[in-house]
C-alpha cells in the first residue's frame, strides 16, 4: 500500500511543458520535463514542441498494460520512438538538433520488494529511509553542461547587470551550442526521438529494505540556490521541506521566492519560474 501526493504547476512560460505520469495498474509513476526546440514549432492546438514531447511520453506510458509491459528500458525506448515518429509526421528535420522536441524524464515502478527506475536529463529521484538518510537514485546530467552558461550569467551579475533579458542575451549562444551535444559523451542525456538517446538511459533497481518514501521532481522544484549552497545541502533541504510540509506548500513557497526575484539575480536561473512537477510517495 502506498500514499501519494503529486503536483504539476505551470511556470512563467506559455505552456506547462512538464507532465505527471500515473499508471496505477503497473504502479508506474514518473515526471517528464519537455523542452522547446530552438527552431519554433506549434502544434494544431498551438502547443510548443516541449509540450508535445512531454504529452507523447505521458500518454504512451500511462496506457501500457501489464500484458504489454516488458521492462522500464523497453517502455522508454518505445516512448522515445513514438516521439520521433510524431516529429517525422509533423515535418520536423530529424537531422537538425535545433528542431527536435525533447524531454527529460524520471520513472519508477514499485514492486513488493524493490523499486525499478529509469532516467534521462535532469529529472531526479530521491529515496528516503526510516533512519532519515536521503539517497539520490539519479544524477542531474544537465548540470555539467549548464555550468558554463550559468557562470556567464553570474559574471554578468557581478559586472552590474540587473536585467534578466540582458543576461539572457549573453548566455543564449552558449545554450544554443549545447543543444548540439545532446546524447553525446560530452553533453547530456535527453529523449529526442532519435535512437542514440537509448544509449544514454540510466536504469536499475533498488530494494525496499527500510525504504520509507520516494520523491520524484522536475528541475523546476530544485531547492533555490544563491550560488553558495552545496548540492548535497540543497538536496537535503528540498527533501526535508517536502517531507515536512508537503509538495504543494513547498512549491508555493518556491514560487513566492521566484516572484520576489523577477530579474533572476538573487537566485541565478534562466527563467523566473520553471514548470514544477513532483510526486511524493509514502510506502506502507
Amino acid at each position: 500500500m502506498i500514499e501519494m501526493d503529486w503536483i504539476s504547476l505551470q511556470g512563467t512560460g506559455e505552456w506547462n511543458e512538464d507532465a505527471i505520469l500515473l499508471n496505477e495498474e503497473l504502479k508506474l509513476y514518473g515526471v517528464v520535463d519537455g523542452a522547446t526546440s530552438l527552431v519554433p514549432y506549434r502544434g494544431d492546438g498551438n502547443e510548443t514542441g516541449g509540450r508535445l514531447a512531454s504529452q507523447i511520453i505521458k500518454q504512451y506510458a500511462e496506457n501500457v498494460t501489464a500484458a504489454e509491459f516488458k521492462g522500464m528500458k523497453d517502455l522508454l525506448q518505445e516512448a522515445n520512438f513514438r516521439l520521433g515518429q510524431e516529429m517525422k509526421r509533423c515535418g520536423i528535420n530529424l537531422q537538425s538538433k535545433n528542431e527536435l522536441w525533447t524531454a527529460g524524464a524520471a520513472l519508477i515502478r514499485i514492486t513488493d520488494t524493490g523499486i525499478d527506475f529509469i532516467q534521462v536529463g535532469d529529472c531526479m529521484i530521491y529515496a528516503i529511509y526510516e533512519d532519515g538518510s536521503i539517497r539520490p537514485i539519479t544524477r542531474d546530467h544537465v548540470a555539467a553542461i549548464d555550468h558554463e552558461s550559468k557562470q556567464i550569467w553570474l559574471d554578468g551579475i557581478e559586472a552590474g547587470v540587473r536585467s534578466k533579458d540582458q543576461l539572457w542575451e549573453t548566455v543564449k549562444p552558449v545554450i544554443a551550442a549545447n543543444k548540439q551535444k545532446m546524447n553525446t559523451p560530452e553533453g547530456y542525456s535527453v529523449l529526442n526521438g532519435m535512437a542514440e538517446a537509448e544509449q544514454f538511459f540510466e536504469y536499475g533497481r533498488i530494494n525496499r529494505i527500510k525504504l520509507k518514501s520516494l520523491l520524484l521532481v522536475s528541475d523546476g522544484l530544485f531547492y533555490p540556490n544563491e550560488g553558495e549552497t552545496a548540492e548535497e545541502d540543497a538536496v537535503k533541504s528540498l527533501v526535508r521541506q517536502v517531507s515536512r510540509e508537503g509538495l504543494e506548500p513547498y512549491a508555493e513557497w518556491l514560487l513566492q521566492l521566484e516572484q520576489e526575484d523577477a530579474e533572476c539575480i538573487r537566485y541565478p536561473r534562466f527563467k523566473v519560474s520553471d514548470d514544477k512537477t513532483g510526486i511524493y510517495i509514502r510506502l506502507k
